[in-house]
C-alpha cells in the first residue's frame, strides 16, 4: 500500500481528494492537515510515502513545508497540487524539492497515477507545467547556459540522449520502454547513467538541462 497524506486548508478539497484516492486499491489515506506546520507533525507521526500539498495555506505555506520535509529522516515524496499554474509557483515548488506539480483541475485518474508514479520515484508534471518550464527557460535564458547544457548532453550516448529527451517530455520509464522498444530495467539503467553523466539526482533536473540546451 502507498501511504498518502493530504494537506489543504479547504476541507472540501481534502474530502474530494480522499474520495478520489481512497477508491484506489493500492492507496491508503493515513492523515489530513489544513496547513504546512500541521503537515510536518502529521508526517513525523504517520511516515507517509507521498504527500499531496497545497501551496497557499495559513500558518505555513506548502512550499516552505515541502522544503522542510527534505530534512526529515526518510522524507516523503511531495506532489504540489494547486489551482495556481503561474511559473513562479512551479519553479519555487520544484526548487523546494517537490517531485510533482499538478493543477487541481487534473482528471482524477491522472491524480491517482501521479501518486503511484511519484511513489515509485518518478517525478510527475502535468503537460501545462512542462509548458511552463519551457516558457520559463526560454524567457530567462542566461548567457552561456544553453551552450553549457549542450556540452553536458554531448557526454551522453545516442541512446542516453533519446532517454533524456523522453524524460524531458514527462514520460515514465514504462512509457519510454514502450516508445523505444526497450525493457523497463534497461530504461532504468539508462536513466541512471544519464543522472551520473549530467551530474543530477532527479528527472526534473534532466528535463531542465534538455530544455536549456534547446534554448537560443
Amino acid at each position: 500500500m502507498i501511504r498518502v497524506v493530504l494537506v489543504d486548508d479547504d476541507p472540501l478539497v481534502r474530502s474530494g481528494l480522499g474520495l478520489i484516492l481512497g477508491g484506489a486499491p493500492d492507496l491508503e489515506i493515513v492523515g489530513q492537515a489544513d496547513d504546512g506546520r500541521a503537515a510536518l507533525a502529521l508526517v513525523a507521526e504517520q511516515r507517509p510515502d507521498v504527500v499531496l500539498m497545497d501551496i497557499r495555506m495559513p500558518v505555513m505555506d506548502g512550499i516552505e513545508a515541502t522544503a522542510r520535509l527534505r530534512s526529515v529522516p526518510t522524507p516523503p515524496r511531495v506532489i504540489v497540487l494547486t489551482t495556481f499554474g503561474a511559473d513562479d509557483h512551479v519553479v519555487r515548488a520544484l526548487s523546494a524539492g517537490a517531485a510533482g506539480f499538478l493543477l487541481k483541475d487534473t482528471p482524477p485518474a491522472d491524480i491517482v497515477e501521479a501518486v503511484r508514479r511519484v511513489a515509485a520515484g518518478e517525478p510527475m508534471l502535468s503537460p501545462a507545467v512542462v509548458r511552463t518550464l519551457i516558457e520559463r527557460v526560454t524567457k530567462e535564458q542566461e548567457p552561456g547556459r544553453s551552450a553549457q547544457a549542450r556540452e553536458r548532453l554531448a557526454s551522453l550516448t545516442d541512446r542516453e540522449r533519446e532517454i533524456a529527451e523522453a524524460v524531458a517530455r514527462g514520460l515514465s520509464n514504462a512509457q519510454i520502454a514502450s516508445e523505444l522498444y526497450l525493457s523497463v530495467p534497461t530504461v532504468k539503467a539508462h536513466v541512471g547513467h544519464v543522472f551520473t553523466k549530467l551530474g543530477v539526482d532527479n528527472r526534473v533536473q534532466v528535463a531542465i538541462c534538455v530544455l536549456d540546451a534547446a534554448g537560443s
